[in-house]
């Protein structure tokens, strides 16, 4: 299994970015790459529970994930399992992130570990796919 880290500064406090990465109201703001809507959802990380959320790409395309949020430490962290749906919406592999927010001196360190990934491919996917999704929260937090 393979795993993936991305770390930022945000220069909001640390429970306003703590907010952003577990409220549905706030995630929903964020969420998925850049130019993707999100018309199905059950985004929450406030809490434990079942979460969902279908993409949709402007070419058409929809893309589901869903998982089980295992564990809240606010304002601290949040962890959740992940699992891609696929055209049939079955379930797939079982990985597990995990963001960390911390308070340093200009704002607040987030970082996100991505865990239990099935290949390097899966793990430059989901680069692309988080990146993509933190410069807009970049632009809400900076």
């Amino acid at each position: 299994m393979s795993e993936l880290k991305i770390e930022r500064i945000f220069e909001s406090d640390p429970e306003t970015v703590f907010a952003f990465v577990t409220e549905g109201e706030k995630l929903l703001q964020w969420w998925g790459h850049e130019g993707m809507t999100i018309p199905e959802h059950n985004l929450d990380f406030s809490g434990p529970g079942p979460w969902m959320a279908t993409l949709v790409g402007a070419e058409g395309g929809r893309y589901k994930m869903s998982g089980e949020v295992i564990a809240v430490d606010p304002p601290n962290s949040v962890e959740f399992t992940w699992g891609w749906h696929d055209e049939n919406d079955e379930r797939g592999h079982d990985s597990k992130v995990r963001f960390e927010v911390k308070a340093v001196e200009d704002g607040t360190h987030f970082k996100m570990i991505h865990s239990g990934l099935a290949n390097e491919d899966s793990v430059n996917g989901h680069e692309q796919g988080w990146t993509s999704a933190y410069r807009k929260l970049e632009r809400l937090l900076n």
